[in-house]
């Protein structure tokens, strides 16, 4: 079997982040930042880490700023020249040329619809999708890009969450086990009372090109909306389908608890601010 190389990954950043307002009502959500660098950045870090060669953002209106954060910046750059300051914090932002691809989802009619709107930039190759709202420490996407180089197929991000919080996401239900990877029998979303396991998938995956031709049905599942999971169980039993349980840390910062959770994590984590920090930190349990 020959397993063609993961070059592309397709960030769905269409959605209005209306958790976020009034935050986000003229700035995309994908900018919320965690300390001092966007939520986007991280992603598309996490990908290049792996070896993706072309970044694709699906995106919406009022996406602007997003498109000019990956891009340079003249006069940002040229004062801060002019003013002998460094540019080694901007260093890997902007991408080469052709990449990022933008392609827009006029309709915000689920995942899957967004996935499916890179279909012609993706071709007939394999492709990873990250969810920039779950925030990934510790390099997951090369972890999974790895384990694909052994078993092909698709390969889905697993998570191991409490028995009690499973009717919150999509389970994996499992079959055979090696290391890390879980064969995935089934993908149940949101199930109720006994789950088939504790392995929810928390935004990152790697799929073969047909997931686009069960997309062209463009049918619509949960909340009337084209669903990723739907298109990937169809794919179970016809090709490999295994999870890869990640082994890092995950803050979901779709959501503000889970939000402010991550920059007080990663802000007590850094050698420059963490010690400030934590002593604030300190002060409000004290």
């Amino acid at each position: 079997m020959t397993i063609k190389k993961v070059r592309k990954a397709v960030f769905p950043v269409a959605g209005l982040g209306t958790r976020f307002l009034p935050a986000t009502k003229a700035m995309p959500k994908e900018m919320l930042t965690v300390v001092d660098k966007p939520l986007i950045q991280y992603a598309v870090e996490e990908a290049l880490e792996a070896g993706i060669e072309q970044i694709i953002f699906v995106t919406g209106r009022g996406k602007g700023a997003l498109e000019d954060h990956f891009d340079i910046s003249y006069e940002l750059e040229a004062t801060m020249k002019a003013r002998g300051k460094s540019l080694a914090v901007l260093d890997g932002i902007r991408q080469k040329p052709g990449s990022p691809v933008y392609v827009r989802q006029q309709e915000p009619l689920g995942l899957g619809h967004a996935v499916w709107c890179a279909r012609e930039i993706v071709g007939d190759e394999p492709f990873a999708v990250l969810l920039p709202d779950e925030l990934m420490v510790g390099g997951f996407m090369k972890q999974m890009v790895e384990a694909y180089d052994q078993v092909g197929g698709n390969v889905i991000g697993a998570l191991e969450v409490p028995d009690s919080e499973t009717d919150k996401y999509g389970i994996i239900s499992p079959g055979k086990q090696d290391g890390r990877l879980t064969e995935v029998t089934a993908l149940v979303e949101k199930p109720k009372g006994k789950a088939p396991s504790n392995l929810m998938i928390p935004g990152r995956y790697i799929l073969q090109p047909e997931v686009m031709d069960i997309l062209d049905a463009q049918e619509p599942g949960a909340g009337g909306e084209i669903q990723l999971t739907d298109a990937m169980a169809k794919l179970i039993g016809k090709q490999p389908f295994h999870g890869f349980t990640f082994d890092g840390q995950r803050y979901d910062c779709g959501d503000k608890a889970g939000w402010l959770t991550a920059n007080l994590a990663l802000g007590v984590a850094r050698d420059d601010i963490g010690p400030a920090v934590r002593e604030f930190a300190k002060t409000l349990f004290a």
